[in-house]
């Protein structure tokens, strides 16, 4: 009788293949904090007996899960090819949900896209996936894993369905309350500090307003340079090297060094993009359109942020939150507002800044590279950067501006090629196909790309000193320096005044920087960094720490190390909010912020940046030790080790 069951449900797979479920079962991992990495692999026969080995006919797997943290996950198959994962991070910690993931991610290369992040995030509605592993066909499924580097605690995962599909069925909430709740919080966790009603939240209010503010023990000027030394002054911000280090000169000509936070804006950290699509996953939602964030890419956002602002501030919160954001930088030493920060903030022009530049002609189909050879390029560029630069030309609050952000395409330059080669009829692929007439190489096509990325950094570079003369050209915000190699240094030496990058690390390598310097000699800024954790319901950032104590040592040790070598003058911290914890527009939820979405502080966060604003100057001129305690467990978010319970 056995037997006819199993022949039974095996041919309604093969009937009905538009999605396939087969058979009840339960798989538990309980991870183990000891270890380094932890986890298991478990037959799929057993947990869905009669689930097809090969899945070619299908386009995703849905899997009703349980896990009882919001710490990233490593999920895979193993196959006839051998074990292929991603990394996987729920929103609904301690909840049931169900994730469909399409199996494209398990196949081949993601798509081509203008930046790491958007190459690499991809959003759903109960969770986010970031790619991974190996990529190949999926036949000869026979088996499931699942892993967790350094395991925070000691979280465990269930899994009771692991179904195919052909078409999307789109993601589930399945837990019993609401997963977020009326303050924007997770409702699945609890911890320190959780606001559980509006008189508790109005009575912490209410003590930071009565702080002190002053950016005395930093001993900063006007523009937030150090009034210990002071040189030639240009009226804008300018580098220098002096005495073999180098430094940033303010307009006043104090030597300044760069201690900013991205994405500096009042509200962040409660966006929730299409709440209509997740059913069961909210309660009370923000009221009234005014405090819609409007859409975003074609899905309605609300804003748990603002409307936390609203019950602070009342009428006008924006700007009267603005005006807290300034004091905050003030009291906590910081004298840069970074990248990607609201024009209502940095437009205030009280704090030095930086600026992204947009308009520049790099697209998602050649991985952020842009077609130099296209008639007309240079002039559109030109007309681009009319139209914006002349607007902050004589404005000293304003550092400088960077070229873009995390090329897709550093060492991929030979997939970018077969990108080129296989579109359609455009000027970069008869340019392409021009140049290797004289030799089809991997190393032919690597120098076209080369050559391509130079034309458009000296055209960017010619139209930034036309248009603007007085200020600093930032470069690229590279996501791996040492992967350049000499020959792209030299191009960035040849077309910059400060080499740029992002570089989640527990520390940046000396090695890397000293590298760096000596072939370029160019001054070093680092845009983004962070260290997060899981303790409120958000994942852990790219570089993880066991709790809220250990992200304010890491960021001491991170930024003083960082600001110890002669060629490092600015550092940028990833975030001033916590991400949204339903996921910003590419899934991403990583608790990384300074300010959390009730709008209050870390408290040992921001104490950490306190305490090292006072350090670095002495620290980057050499009188002063850097600290060298160093956080607890701290694991970045690199390829996992090939381990499963060691």
């Amino acid at each position: 009788m056995k037997n006819v069951w199993f022949v039974c449900l095996i041919s309604l797979c093969i009937l009905f293949p538009g999605q396939c479920s087969v058979g009840p079962g339960t798989f538990r991992v309980k991870f183990d904090p000891t270890k380094e990495v932890s986890g298991r692999k478990f037959a799929l026969g057993d947990l869905s007996p009669g689930l097809p080995r090969d899945w070619d006919g299908y386009q995703y797997v849905v899997l009703e899960f349980r896990i009882t943290t919001s710490q990233r996950f490593h999920l895979g198959f193993t196959t006839s090819e051998g074990y292929n994962e991603l990394r996987i991070m729920s929103y609904t910690p301690n909840a049931w949900n169900k994730l469909a993931i399409p199996l494209k991610f398990f196949r081949r290369l993601p798509e081509a896209n203008i930046d790491l992040a958007a190459t690499y995030n991809q959003p759903r509605y109960t969770g986010w996936i970031n790619l991974g592993g190996q990529r190949g066909a999926l036949r000869g499924v026979d088996s499931i894993g699942v892993r967790m580097r350094v395991p925070i605690g000691a979280p465990e995962f269930e899994l009771r369905s692991v179904s195919l599909s052909v078409e999307d069925p789109g993601d589930q909430y399945l837990g019993t309350v609401p997963a977020v709740d009326a303050f924007g919080q997770s409702n699945l966790v609890d911890y320190e500090g959780k606001i559980h009603s509006l008189d508790q939240l109005r009575k912490e209010w209410a003590e930071e307003d009565g702080e002190l503010v002053s950016t005395k023990a930093y001993n900063y000027a006007p523009y937030g340079g150090y009034r210990q030394r002071q040189v030639a002054a240009s009226g804008y911000f300018r580098v220098e090297k002096i005495d073999g280090r180098w430094w940033f000169v303010d307009p006043e000509g104090y030597l300044f060094l760069s201690v900013g936070v991205d994405c500096v804006s009042a509200g962040g950290g409660g966006n929730v993009r299409d709440p209509a699509r997740r059913e069961g996953m909210f309660g009370e939602l923000p009221p009234g359109e005014v405090l819609s964030a409007g859409s975003n890419r074609g899905a309605e956002v609300i804003s748990f942020g603002a409307w936390n602002l609203y019950r602070r501030y009342g009428e006008n919160f924006r700007e009267k939150a603005n005006e807290q954001i300034l004091r905050r930088m003030d009291r906590w030493g910081l004298n840069t507002i970074a990248n990607w920060s609201g024009s209502d903030v940095y437009g205030l022009n009280r704090k030095a800044y930086t600026l992204q530049l947009s308009g520049l002609g790099m697209e998602r189909g050649l991985m952020g590279l842009a077609d130099v050879y296209a008639p007309g390029f240079a002039a559109r560029m030109d007309s681009a950067l009319a139209t914006r630069l002349p607007q902050m030309r004589d404005n000293p609050w304003v550092i400088g501006y960077f070229v873009g952000n995390e090329p897709a395409w550093l060492n991929q330059e030979e997939r970018l090629c077969e990108l080129i080669l296989s579109g359609g009829e455009r000027p970069v692929r008869a340019a392409l196909l021009e140049f290797l007439r004289d030799g089809d190489t991997p190393e032919r096509r690597k120098a076209f790309i080369y050559r391509s990325f130079a034309t458009f950094l000296q055209t960017v570079r010619s139209s930034m000193k036309k248009h603007d003369p007085n200020h600093l050209n930032l470069g690229i915000r590279f996501g791996n320096l040492a992967e350049l190699d000499a020959e792209l240094l030299e191009i960035c030496r040849r077309s910059f005044d400060i080499l740029s990058f992002n570089c989640y690390a527990l520390r940046p390598d000396p090695s890397m920087m000293d590298r760096a310097l000596r072939l370029t000699d160019l001054p070093m800024m680092i845009g983004e960094y962070h260290f997060g954790t899981v303790v409120r319901g958000m994942a852990q950032s790219l570089w993880q720490v066991p709790s809220e104590r250990e992200r304010g040592v890491a960021y001491r040790y991170y930024t003083e190390q960082a600001f110890s070598h002669p060629g490092l003058i600015g550092t940028a911290y990833f975030q001033w909010n916590d991400q949204d914890l339903t996921g910003r527009m590419d899934g991403e939820n990583y608790n990384c912020g300074l300010v959390d979405v009730t709008d209050r502080p870390y408290k040992h966060q921001v104490e950490a940046m306190m305490e090292t604003a006072k350090r670095l100057y002495g620290i980057h001129s050499g009188e002063m030790a850097p600290t060298d305690r160093q956080p607890e467990k701290a694991r970045g978010h690199e390829s996992i080790p090939d381990l499963w319970n060691e």
